[in-house]
């Protein structure tokens, strides 16, 4: 039926799993209450090897604290022949789990318990990514997970750094921008092998992103081609960045704090000698969602008359909604969340647009692309682009610490800057006024004098204008 087995260090305890028939039994049982449904027979695999793990470790304490072994551990699990669940399952796989515990540790410092990382995975099966590109790309069922496909050679350097990742999680207790690595796997079905990374969604579960970003100081080839710019949701780059005239509004203080996690992390990557990887940005435009929310209201009111009288909800276009279980499943028990609003315990990439900001925006962002190390292919290719572009062009693949500099300098130049109070003295009606500086803060002292006067807004007046500008450049 099921054989059973494992390699790494013998001193983790993960790496145990007891030959016995009455544990084969236990699984199988366990299989009847969940049944594995998935159209690719990948993921049914995935769902059932995530499902048995998080059982395992239930029943395994977790240790005091960690060991090197435990960094190089992994447990194998290896099915023939089964006749459960066979019209959703193979009839032969395994499952690889790599570095259980230290997973294990990680989901903990990240807030994630592994109860609620199991439903999230395990409930229904993930779903594939709208703009996804070479390999899987998924999301759980309840958008707080992502699913990627990774290469071999990714999970050697996964390995390579996992142990300094983890120190630098500890250091930081868990505060940081770098991806939230919460599992690692290898699936094999008919012979073929399938390596798989799990991480936290750096988007929200539940507000749609409306514009996306990947930024990595370079302006030499990094803009979004045409291919790329008609897709629902298109992946735009830095040059795209600036063409748009595209800012970061928030407060002085978010500033701070969000540049000094940067350098903390990009300090990390340098030391690891670590490039090419990215600032993911992503914009939740609060008032679009609204507008979009109001026109989906009002056809599922023509729709059915019922919905006036409340007896039918409309469909959230600016959310997605909350999740019933899960990681986000609490959050249907508590307060219903309003426009752009979020729980940072959840959406831990997010930050909000602070007051008097153009637009109302919450914004996502993140580092992606970790896992590319400054070795011969890199260093070949940056000799090739600087023969290409000269010396002087900001290509990406440059040596890390050139690489970190320049991407902290650019980020850094992301952010709106709101200047002091300025004054200006102008001969224009209010609605002049008003037209001219759509992203000023109006003195409105200065708009009640005008109206206590008796003039109405299409009044020319001389009158002294105090505003806050965003300056932009």
């Amino acid at each position: 039926m099921a054989a059973l087995g494992n390699t790494g260090a013998t001193s983790s305890p993960m790496v145990i799993l007891a030959p016995k028939t009455k544990t084969k039994k236990k699984h199988f049982v366990q299989q009847k209450v969940k049944v594995f449904r998935a159209s690719d027979p990948v993921l049914s695999v995935f769902m059932w090897g995530v499902n048995h793990s998080i059982n395992d470790l239930n029943q395994v304490p977790v240790p005091v604290m960690l060991l090197p072994d435990d960094f190089k551990a992994n447990t194998k699990i290896k099915v023939n022949n089964h006749l459960f669940n066979k019209e959703n399952l193979p009839g032969h796989f395994k499952f690889k789990e790599y570095c259980p515990q230290v997973f294990r540790n990680l989901r903990e410092r990240f807030g994630i318990e592994d109860l609620d990382y199991q439903v999230s995975l395990t409930r229904s099966p993930p779903f594939s990514v709208d703009d996804q590109g070479e390999g899987l790309l998924l999301n759980s069922y309840d958008r707080t997970l992502v699913v990627k496909q990774i290469s071999s050679e990714d999970v050697a350097d996964m390995h390579n750094i996992l142990s300094e990742y983890h120190q630098h999680i500890v250091k930081c207790h868990g505060n940081t921008l770098l991806p939230q690595f919460l599992g690692m796997y290898r699936v094999t079905v008919d012979s073929e092998e399938t390596y798989l990374m799990v991480m936290r969604n750096m988007f929200s579960h539940r507000l749609v992103v409306h514009r996306k970003y990947d930024l990595k100081g370079s302006l030499v080839d990094r803009e979004a081609s045409d291919k790329e710019r008609v897709k629902e949701l298109p992946t735009f780059k830095d040059m795209d960045f600036r063409n748009n005239m595209q800012k970061v509004y928030v407060t002085e203080e978010e500033k701070e704090k969000f540049m000094e996690k940067l350098n903390r992390d990009v300090e990390f990557l340098v030391r690891l000698k670590i490039m090419d990887y990215s600032l993911l940005l992503g914009i939740h435009d609060i008032g679009r969602a609204e507008r979009e929310e109001e026109e989906c209201e009002e056809e599922v009111k023509e729709e059915d008359p019922e919905a006036e009288n409340g007896l039918v909800p409309g469909p959230t276009v600016g959310s997605y909604g909350n999740s019933p279980e899960g990681i986000a499943g609490y959050m249907s028990s508590v307060k219903p969340l309003g426009p752009g609003e979020f729980d940072p315990y959840v959406d831990v990439y997010a930050v909000r647009s602070c007051p008097g900001a153009p637009q109302r925006e919450v914004y996502f962002m993140g580092l992606i692309d970790v896992l590319t190390q400054y070795d011969t292919k890199k260093k070949a290719a940056h000799a090739a682009k600087t023969v290409k572009h000269g010396a002087g062009a900001e290509i990406s693949t440059v040596h890390p610490e050139q690489y970190a500099k320049r991407f902290r300098d650019f980020i850094s130049n992301i952010f709106a800057v709101k200047l002091h109070l300025c004054k200006f003295r102008y001969y224009v009606s209010l609605s002049s006024a008003l037209l001219w500086f759509p992203s000023c803060e109006l003195n409105l002292d200065c708009l009640n004098f005008c109206f206590c006067r008796g003039l109405d807004e299409n009044t020319n007046f001389m009158c002294e204008i105090n505003m806050r500008c965003w300056l932009k450049a």
